[in-house]
């Protein structure tokens, strides 16, 4: 048996610039994301039946790989070659559509197990990109790239990514003490809210009412403050980091006006009223966790119990994707 485990993330500037519509026709993207000591969990073990064992949110038999409903395990399965005799089940610390990237953790982690099962070990910036190969090519997600490599790759790290595919990875030079602080003073909290990354990101570019030149504008600006965000936390200067939260959720509301997020956005200055220096939705948008940075922790707790939203505590994983057991 193989176990692997994959952390979630969460974007600290810029996201949304990793989208390939995005930097094929800027010239690049940019963000800083960092991996949280949230997981994705995947087994992998041979199936003595020769036929194919999936244990998902459902539990699917298959008698080959064309047959597999679950399009991320029937295209790792083929991308890795097997086609049959295996036995995968997966498990999450947070469930699927609440915005910390769990599609692109989950692609890596099942990708680690089937390669370590087929006695290879590519790098994980390779398993990244192979995770990427799988979504965006293959399965025509409308998703970016950051999520797969900074499940991949783990730390403060920031990525660029380039027209001609390729992504550079940057892992931030932080202090200790900046280090500590960070980790000390960003707070989750969930809306309850749940949706899909994909449809969010349909919506955003089929149904938005800015023309494409405001878009293209508008993550322009959210690729300087991924840029911003990088220089804040190498320089130590945690409060411009705050203040640049604040920036990115402005920018994301431009781009996904609706009632959720108008919602959202008094749940935001409802917390800078009770100390954070900034906060915003992470992820794609649509729901899913408020992302704050706040010394002033007892009382953002406090705010956001008030109106109901639950913290989940976490920490920084400066690992990636690892093998927890082979046996």
């Amino acid at each position: 048996m193989i176990i692997t485990r994959t952390p979630l993330r969460i974007s600290l500037g810029g996201g949304g610039t990793d989208l390939p519509y995005y930097y094929r026709e800027s010239g690049y993207g940019y963000l800083v994301a960092a991996a949280i000591t949230k997981y994705t969990y995947v087994a992998v073990h041979e199936n003595f039946d020769s036929d194919i064992l999936l244990k998902y949110s459902k539990v699917e038999r298959a008698s080959s790989v064309e047959s597999i409903e679950h399009p991320i395990l029937r295209e790792c399965l083929k991308l890795v070659d097997i086609h049959g005799g295996i036995e995968i089940s997966s498990m999450a610390d947070i469930p699927a559509g609440t915005g910390l990237g769990s599609s692109g953790a989950f692609t890596v982690g099942v990708l680690k197990a089937l390669q370590m099962f087929k006695h290879t070990v590519p790098s994980n910036q390779e398993l990244a990109s192979l995770a990427c190969e799988i979504e965006i090519r293959r399965l025509r997600e409308p998703v970016g790239k950051q999520d797969q490599y900074i499940s991949a790759i783990g730390g403060i790290t920031a990525l660029k990514f380039h027209a001609d595919e390729s992504v550079e990875v940057l892992p931030l030079k932080l202090s200790i003490d900046t280090r500590a602080e960070l980790e000390q003073n960003l707070m989750l909290f969930y809306t309850g809210h749940r949706r899909s990354a994909s449809e969010v990101l349909l919506e955003e570019r089929s149904g938005s009412s800015m023309t494409t030149t405001s878009m293209r504008d508008n993550l322009d600006n959210v690729r300087r403050i991924g840029e911003d965000s990088a220089k804040a936390l190498e320089d130590g200067d945690l409060a411009h980091f705050g203040f640049l939260l604040n920036e990115q959720w402005r920018l994301k509301y431009q781009r996904q006006p609706s009632e959720l997020h108008k919602l959202v956005d008094g749940w935001i200055a409802l917390g800078r009223e009770a100390g954070a220096l900034g906060g915003k939705l992470v992820g794609a948008g649509g729901g899913g966790f408020l992302l704050f940075y706040s010394d002033r922790k007892a009382d953002l707790r406090s705010a956001m119990k008030q109106i109901g939203l639950s913290e989940v505590s976490f920490g920084i994983d400066y690992e990636g994707t690892t093998c927890l057991a082979v046996r």
